[in-house]
Parts: C-alpha cells; sequence; structure tokens
C-alpha cells in the first residue's frame, strides 16, 4: 500500500481509478485519517462524483473540522448551487 504523498502525487498526474482503489483500502485500516478521507474527496470531486466528493469531504470534517476539508465541501457546494440544469432545457 502506497503512502499518502505517493498516492497525493498519483492523484495529481490524473490517476483517479487507481487511487481511488488505493485510499479506499487506506481509509479501511486508518480510520481516523483526516487527509485521506480529503484526498478521496479530490479523487471523487476529479471524477465529477459529486455525492461522493461531499462525503469523503464529511468525513475528514468530523475528523478535523479545521482541515482543508471544510473549505473543499463549502466549495463544492456553491459550485453546485450554482449549476442550473433547467437553463438547459429551454
Amino acid at each position: 500500500m502506497k503512502d499518502l504523498i505517493a498516492l497525493k502525487n498519483d492523484l495529481h498526474e490524473g490517476k483517479l481509478d487507481e487511487v481511488v482503489a488505493q485510499l479506499e483500502e487506506y481509509v479501511a485500516v486508518h480510520k481516523d485519517s483526516a487527509e485521506a478521507y480529503f484526498l478521496l474527496g479530490n479523487a471523487y470531486r476529479k471524477m465529477e462524483n459529486w455525492e461522493m466528493a461531499l462525503n469523503y469531504y464529511q468525513e475528514s470534517m468530523d475528523l478535523d473540522p479545521d482541515g482543508p476539508a471544510t473549505l473543499a465541501y463549502n466549495a463544492t457546494i456553491e459550485v453546485l448551487e450554482f449549476f442550473n440544469k433547467d437553463m438547459f432545457n429551454q
């Protein structure tokens, strides 16, 4: 299993499916790792899986309320609220 630094690098390189699988394994063992949950949120956000991204950001926020997941969660909510699907149906 890779460490979080290596997984973060893989995430920046766009290896999303690989990173998600390895981070899922990582959090199964390290259930108290706010950073791992945050990285999972980032991976799912990049995959445009908003529900999973928000869920993992929330897990990270529960462990570390002052961590970066709070900002990421709020920014994701703002983006989703801005996106208006009805505009495309006119």
